[in-house]
């Protein structure tokens, strides 16, 4: 398909810079194929909902995956940024470094050599691999725990880009971005959805007879990256790693084989059990590596519903849930929510979709 199909024209002053105070309290925007929208809020979220659902949250941990160095080479030194976004080993990441035309392959990035810690002059790295659009393959002089406890000192949280071109990261951002059932670290994105979740909403859910269930994928920095292709066919995804238990995938058929749904909180949670789901919908225990790209004319096969934020246009996203409830119902969903001065993208407001059947 075209990629301008899923174009559209967004405020400045609509993306959100922080999220809402308390987190339950941003604003639901209900979308049903066919039927008129309807403007709720997060905290809503137990009476538009059924006993015998399910909910299916992302319980992955952002980590501080953003680092900063230095690169010498002939007595010049450039900075260079990296942002991780997949381990492949206990001391290898695969990272996007900007400016990455100014990296070759062999050198050396000594990391956190601007602040104060006692990891540094150790938190350095070889670039064992270039690749395409600025990504390389890192290997540092640290390994396993010595190296999360060296990155958790010196990284900073990885804001998507449109909020940090506007404000720097601080501490409160350690907290915000990052889910309150966050328990599995390896993510440098959060699963945005997720942030909207409260102790107190959770226990309301429960007590209305609403399961919860939790799967776990990384989310990856390519998340963030435009679709730069004229036609979905010529892009690539960035493959992100994920786990499905077999308890949770038992107990999800189960909900299914009782009549009741499965809601997605986030893409992420949907794309992965979409990558465990049989042609007839039983989800199977999963573990690995998926880059599913779902685009208009995919047929879902596990999920029900999806709650998820605003995302950007020409984004791999909106084509997702373009595909969920259809791409003339989500372009006017989102036309709705512009009018309605919604807050977009990973700190706004969020959107609950019905499947197309």
């Amino acid at each position: 398909m075209r990629v301008d199909l899923f174009d559209f024209e967004l405020p400045e002053e609509l993306i959100a810079l922080r999220p809402a105070e308390p987190r339950d309290h941003a604003r639901l925007l209900v979308v049903r194929p066919g039927s008129p929208f309807a403007d709720r809020r997060v905290d809503n979220l137990p009476d538009l909902l059924e006993p015998g659902d399910a909910l299916v949250f992302n319980d992955t941990k952002v980590i501080p995956a953003q680092l900063e160095g230095i690169r010498e080479r002939d007595g010049t030194v450039a900075q260079i940024s990296a942002t991780l976004h997949m381990r492949v080993g206990p001391d290898r990441w695969k990272a996007f470094l900007r400016p990455g035309k100014r990296v070759r392959q062999g050198e050396r990035i000594r990391f956190g050599h601007g602040g104060s810690s006692c990891f540094l002059g150790t938190l350095d790295a070889t670039v064992a691999e270039k690749g395409d659009a600025g990504e390389a393959l890192l290997v540092f002089d640290l390994s396993g725990a010595m190296l999360d406890e060296a990155i958790a000192a010196v990284g900073h949280i990885p804001l998507p880009p449109y909020i940090a071109s506007k404000r720097p990261d601080d501490q409160r951002d350690r907290t915000d971005y990052q889910t309150v059932y966050a328990r599995e670290e390896g993510a440098v994105a959060a699963p945005t959805a997720g942030l909207h979740f409260t102790p107190s909403l959770l226990e309301r859910l429960k007590e209305r007879g609403i399961e919860e269930h939790f799967v776990t994928l990384h989310v990856g920095a390519g998340t963030f990256l435009p679709v730069k292709a004229d036609d979905t066919d010529d892009h690539k995804m960035h493959a992100e790693i994920g786990h499905v238990s077999e308890a949770t995938a038992d107990a999800l058929n189960r909900v299914r084989a009782k009549g009741g749904r499965i809601i997605c909180v986030g893409t992420t949670s949907l794309r992965l059990l979409e990558s465990a789901a049989d042609e007839d919908g039983t989800i199977r225990p999963w573990s690995g590596a998926t880059d599913i790209f779902i685009t208009p004319g995919y047929r879902f096969r596990a999920v029900d519903m999806l709650m998820t934020n605003f995302h950007l246009p020409r984004s791999t996203l909106f084509m997702l849930v373009s595909a969920f409830s259809g791409l003339e119902t989500m372009r006017a969903a989102y036309d709705h929510a512009i009018r309605e001065g919604y807050r977009f993208y990973s700190y706004g407001d969020a959107s609950l979709l019905e499947r197309r059947i």
